[in-house]
């Protein structure tokens, strides 16, 4: 067993209300000998921060605003964990990085709209990214003590979401309830809405080529609709390891806080007798074309990662609100690629611009669709 740890690692926590926030600060009211939270960041939520603060009262409390940079680069954190969703949390990540902090993250979306420039900071500041998203946990922990040029494949897995049976051609009148209905997973809105059109395992082959440095062709998606087997890693020697668990988020955010140790009894292991099968198909096309956008938006490079990122994000909004179509989600999406400008180079400036002409061009096209459409009914 390995020694316990001199003093509590202090963390900084950026999304602190959120699902994957509250869960953070469960595993550290459980384990008080390890963690120890510094800083307490929400977006805007006051009441629900405020909550967090009471449960946490050595925990500085902060509503998103330029301290926040402070915050993350503070000489008393050990770890900041970003937990923010969306694009918003581009920016602390890298005000942490820059500080030399190792960062746990969850926020997929900071690597898909600047992988680059993300890598390029870790890079001159000898600094970490410890990746919490179960998929990519799963898999970091299937490389342990292994080298990189053993390789094979990633194999990201997927539950298929809340449609994996769904008749493709009635899924233009899912509404927000059936979209929000995950069969395993209990997540946030805008997650949840991505893991049913699959769009997230599209962005989660954009993060893990940025992770583990591995090419866009040699990262697959299974579907497994149990979702016990978190990921897996084929050798170049036919060899697979894959990592399971029971599907709670408990075990990759403590695998990340504790890493290079592990904490006794995070969760339940599974009852693979109880479970009884494991079944794995091939992702169809098809039904899920999120997928195959978001690869081909990885091989294009540049600024069209940040454009996914960004027109998702509001065609989901824009879903969410009640004013498109499920089947217009990832339609927007394929919209903004086709018709983006050229930004540059992976610049913060043109990240951010790209960001913001693609969430202005999807409002825009889901407009024009409410006023054609309107023009359609009769007089």
């Amino acid at each position: 067993m390995s020694p316990a740890r001199r003093s509590p690692r202090r963390l900084a926590l950026l999304g602190a209300t959120g699902s994957i926030g509250r869960q953070v600060c469960d595993l550290v009211e459980r384990n008080p000998e390890r963690f120890r939270l510094h800083a307490l960041i929400a977006g805007h939520d006051q009441a629900a921060l405020d909550a967090a603060g009471r449960r946490h009262p050595g925990a500085h409390r902060l509503l998103a605003h330029p301290a926040v940079a402070e915050a993350v680069q503070d000489p008393d954190v050990d770890l900041v964990i970003v937990a923010a969703m969306g694009a918003a949390a581009l920016a602390p990540t890298l005000a942490a990085l820059e500080a030399g902090k190792d960062v746990a993250i969850a926020t997929k979306e900071v690597l898909v709209m600047a992988g680059e420039l993300v890598r390029e900071r870790m890079r001159r500041h000898g600094t970490r990214l410890l990746p919490i998203d179960s998929e990519h946990s799963a898999i970091w922990q299937c490389l342990w003590g292994e080298q990189r040029e053993s390789i094979g494949r990633l194999i990201l897995t997927g539950s298929g979401g809340p449609f994996l049976r769904r008749p493709v051609d009635s899924l233009a009148a899912a509404t927000v309830e059936e979209a929000l209905a995950h069969p395993r997973w209990k997540m946030g809105p805008k997650i949840t809405i991505d893991s049913a059109t699959m769009m997230n395992k599209g962005l989660e082959i954009i993060e893990a080529h940025f992770l583990f440095d591995v090419e866009y062709d040699r990262i697959q998606v299974l579907v497994h609709p149990q979702s016990v087997v978190h990921s897996m890693v084929e050798f170049r020697d036919g060899s697979v390891k894959a990592q399971l668990g029971i599907p709670d988020m408990h075990l990759p955010i403590a695998v990340a806080l504790s890493y290079p140790e592990r904490i006794e009894a995070v969760v339940a292991p599974p009852d693979l007798a109880a479970i009884g099968r494991l079944d794995f198909e091939a992702l169809d096309p098809g039904r899920f074309p999120a997928v195959a956008l978001a690869r081909d938006a990885g091989r294009r490079g540049g600024t069209a990662t940040a454009v996914l990122n960004a027109a998702n994000e509001e065609a989901v909004a824009l879903f969410l609100e009640g004013r498109i179509g499920f089947n217009r989600v990832v339609g927007l999406v394929e919209a903004a690629l086709s018709s983006m400008p050229g930004f540059g180079g992976h610049a913060l400036e043109e990240v951010l611009s790209a960001d913001a002409w693609a969430r202005r061009h999807v409002r825009e096209l889901a407009s024009a669709d409410r006023r054609a459409s309107a023009g359609k009914l009769p007089a």
